[in-house]
């Protein structure tokens, strides 16, 4: 197996999840969703990674971030379901 095939591969298996359906354009609506709560600095600090069972999963870089996310999941989530026209999301799971 070449090392493009590998990393291809690993790549895959970090933005899906086995049995998530893929969510590219609600993956997409999140990172604006945060970038427009918590500001363009700040939302680096966090990335939107796949949707699974209505359940998006973000990773944190801090553990400040994680507890921001925290505090502001239903916005979040009614912010990117509101720029869907329908309810897609009903939590956020966040990992440090």
């Amino acid at each position: 197996m070449s090392p493009n095939k590998i990393t291809t591969k690993h790549h895959n298996n970090l933005t899906s999840s086995p049995g998530s359906i893929d969510k590219g354009p609600i993956v997409g609506l999140a990172e604006v969703s945060l970038e427009e709560i918590f500001g363009e600095k700040n939302a680096k600090l966090a990335k939107p990674l796949f949707l699974k069972n209505r359940t998006l999963t973000i990773t944190c870089q801090t553990l400040v971030i994680a507890q921001e996310i925290h505090l502001h999941q239903q916005e979040i989530v009614d912010k990117i379901n509101q720029k869907l026209g329908k309810k897609e999301v009903d939590r956020i799971r966040y990992l440090t």
